[in-house]
Parts: C-alpha cells; sequence; structure tokens
C-alpha cells in the first residue's frame, strides 16, 4: 500500500503527454536556482570588498556608516536571492504530484519567509540609520 507521502510520486498526465515541457521546466527550475546562488556570490563579493574598502577608514563615522551601507546590500542581495530560490522550488513543486514535496516546499517556504521578514526589518533599521547625521564622537586627549 502506498504512503499519503509518497502518493502521486508517479507520472501524471502532464508527464505523459508534455515530457518536453516538464524537461523544459526542471531546466528552468535548475538554472534559477544557480542564478540564485551566483547573485548571493555576487553579494558576498561586494560586501567583502565593501567592508575593506570601509575598514581602511581612518574615521570612525565614515567606517561605521560605509559598514552599514554594506550591510544593506547585502540584505538586497540575499533577499532576492531567496525570492529566486523560492521560484526554483515552487517550479519543483508543481512539477512534483507527491504531498511530501507540497509539504517540504512549504516549509522552505515558512524559513524562507521568516528570514525575509527579518532581513526587512533590520534592512529598514539601516536605511534609517544611515539616512540620520553620522554621530561625531567626542575627541580624547590621551
Amino acid at each position: 500500500m502506498e504512503s499519503v507521502w509518497t502518493m502521486g510520486r508517479g507520472e501524471g498526465p502532464l508527464h505523459q503527454e508534455f515530457g518536453w515541457l516538464v524537461k523544459g521546466l526542471e531546466w528552468a527550475g535548475e538554472i534559477i536556482d544557480v542564478l540564485a546562488i551566483l547573485l548571493l556570490l555576487i553579494g558576498a563579493i561586494r560586501f567583502i570588498v565593501g567592508v575593506v574598502q570601509a575598514e581602511l577608514s581612518r574615521d570612525s563615522g565614515v567606517r561605521f556608516r560605509g559598514l552599514n551601507r554594506e550591510r544593506v546590500e547585502l540584505a538586497r542581495y540575499i533577499l532576492s536571492g531567496l525570492e529566486l530560490l523560492i521560484v526554483a522550488d515552487i517550479i519543483r513543486t508543481a512539477l512534483s504530484l507527491a504531498l511530501s514535496d507540497l509539504v517540504f516546499l512549504g516549509v522552505l517556504v515558512l524559513i524562507r519567509s521568516v528570514i525575509s521578514f527579518f532581513l526587512d526589518r533590520e534592512l529598514e533599521q539601516l536605511r534609517q540609520e544611515l539616512s540620520e547625521p553620522p554621530l561625531v564622537a567626542p575627541h580624547r586627549e590621551d
């Protein structure tokens, strides 16, 4: 007897009649995954370069604002990458006929949505900090 979780794992009418379309959508999902990973890597590289440039500044205010600016940019890349990964997961789940795949997609989307929510909140806070005038540290004489 087939489990509820694996029920429907076989090929449905879409797979039988439009195999070429299924293959194309599978490829599209894989390509979107690769593009999402590339987007995340580009964001990470830009973040590292920006942080190094900010850290080389002698002024602590410039360094702080530079770091926050880079964090905002990295968050944008992460959010975009997560959205693309969700698109690829939706494509794969649409092609699958198993309940377990649908549940797995639901959990993934929930996790990624929570991450996106908190990144959005942090992004908004960083934007507010960047729009405020920089704090000038009092000059200490030793």
